[in-house]
């Protein structure tokens, strides 16, 4: 009969856990599997909830697991830097995408910037995105939620709610913003997921991540080079006009930031609210008795909006590099080191939340950071939260019956993920409305 098992074999197996989880943690295909992915996640927050990674071809970094870490980290923006690391990538994904620009990063928006560049750079259109800049916006998205319900309606009682009704509501509501063309909607969303979901087979423009990252980045500079070229000789009362006319630091916006800020608006503008929509109305179905709540109650509208947001994460991770030595949850991180922040991980923990595991309507409190926090706390917080208002109450409003008609997919992303597929049935039950202009 074999022996007990040793100390030395039983740290071995703790290793080889830990070190598995980080396996599911940073792959793409560990974000399209929500059960591997949760247990990959718990593990590391109780036994490695801050784990130095090393592995072939990536360079070495911290894996961040824990809310109250990730939250300290986020607040410490002199001790952490956004930039230059601030996704997770393969060395030879890096070396490609910095031929294209010559930079360190492929773009430089406002997520990859830091101190003094970030606020001067936020300030250009953080007055747009406040509530009372939006209060025409928010006057508007019923009738285009109604609007976009009605298309939907109209063809049948069958849908892919992602991309019927989530991407082009959330896309429109963008480019009305930026003052673009709905007729561009379909291909500027093509490209925007494919930045930012290159590792996904579903949304890869070519066989490597890399070369799919590449492509759209530069479909999407040609694109915004020409409406800022137009705006700067017809200014008009839109966010393109606001970016192309710029002058931070006292001088027009740099070519490479003002295309940057740009593919940010496109790519955070809407992907990361229809992956929320679609993953917590997903959610919603798996727990028949939440819907006949919220449909009951539309008091618990917006803790049932905060609770998707926490359930689905669409933002996987935000990278930091340190400044200078610092300690975090007892662990001396050095100048220089790089540590990935896994906020999906933050708002199950168990520490904070109670019943983590479990999707409740009338979470509260329910301190998530789904947005973020710190300096670079999502600038369209309030914005996406007025979309998921909109477009939830619409729903349910026309509704009598929604149910999954088909296999719910998932974007394959250790960046951003969540449901890129949700086929439902659906029974309507109020007459058509008139299109809204």
């Amino acid at each position: 009969m074999p022996g007990r098992p040793t100390s030395s074999s039983r740290a071995d197996r703790r290793s080889d856990a830990i070190e598995g989880a980080v396996d599911v943690l940073i792959s793409p295909r560990g974000h399209a599997s929500p059960s591997r992915l949760e247990r990959a996640c718990a593990l590391l927050r109780r036994q490695a909830p801050l784990h130095w990674v090393e592995r072939p071809g990536v360079r070495p970094f911290w894996a961040v697991t824990r809310h109250a870490d990730i939250a300290a980290i986020e607040t410490q923006s002199r001790d952490f830097a956004a930039g230059p690391r601030t996704y997770l990538a393969s060395e030879a994904s890096e070396a490609v995408l910095q031929r294209v620009t010559g930079k360190p990063q492929l773009v430089r928006g406002l997520t990859e910037m830091d101190p003094p560049d970030h606020a001067v750079y936020r300030a250009v259109i953080q007055a747009a995105f406040s509530p009372p800049a939006l209060r025409d916006m928010e006057a508007w998205l019923p009738r285009w939620a109604a609007e976009i319900i009605d298309r939907v309606a109209a063809r049948g009682n069958e849908c892919d709610f992602a991309a019927d009704i989530a991407r082009p509501f959330t896309f429109r509501v963008i480019g009305r913003m930026l003052g673009t063309p709905e007729a561009d909607d379909a291909r500027l969303a093509r490209l925007a997921q494919a930045f930012v979901g290159a590792e996904d087979p579903q949304r890869r423009l070519a066989e490597s991540p890399a070369d799919t990252m590449r492509m759209a980045m530069l479909a999407l500079r040609d694109y915004f080079e020409a409406v800022a070229a137009d705006r700067r000789v017809h200014p008009r009362d839109d966010l393109a006009t606001m970016i192309a006319t710029a002058t931070p630091h006292g001088a027009a916006m740099p070519h490479y930031e003002l295309i940057s800020y740009f593919i940010l608006l496109v790519t955070a503008g809407h992907d990361t609210t229809a992956l929320a929509l679609a993953g917590g109305l997903e959610a919603l179905l798996a727990a028949p008795d939440q819907v006949a709540r919220l449909r009951s109650g539309p008091d618990l509208l917006d803790s049932a909006v905060e609770e998707m947001l926490r359930w689905t994460s669409p933002v996987r991770h935000f990278m930091r590099t340190a400044i200078r030595d610092t300690d975090i949850a007892g662990r001396r991180i050095r100048e220089g080191e790089a540590l990935a922040l896994f906020f999906h991980s933050a708002n199950r923990d168990e520490a904070v939340f109670e019943d983590a595991g479990t999707f409740r309507i009338d979470r509260r409190p329910n301190p998530h950071i789904a947005f973020g926090r710190g300096p670079h706390v999502c600038l369209g917080l309030h914005l996406a939260r007025m979309q998921m208002r909109a477009l939830l109450t619409e729903l349910l409003r026309r509704t009598e019956r929604i149910e999954l008609a088909g296999r719910v997919r998932r974007v394959e992303s250790p960046f951003m993920s969540g449901v890129s597929a949700l086929p439902l049935r659906i029974s309507f039950c109020a007459p058509r409305r008139a299109a809204v202009a």
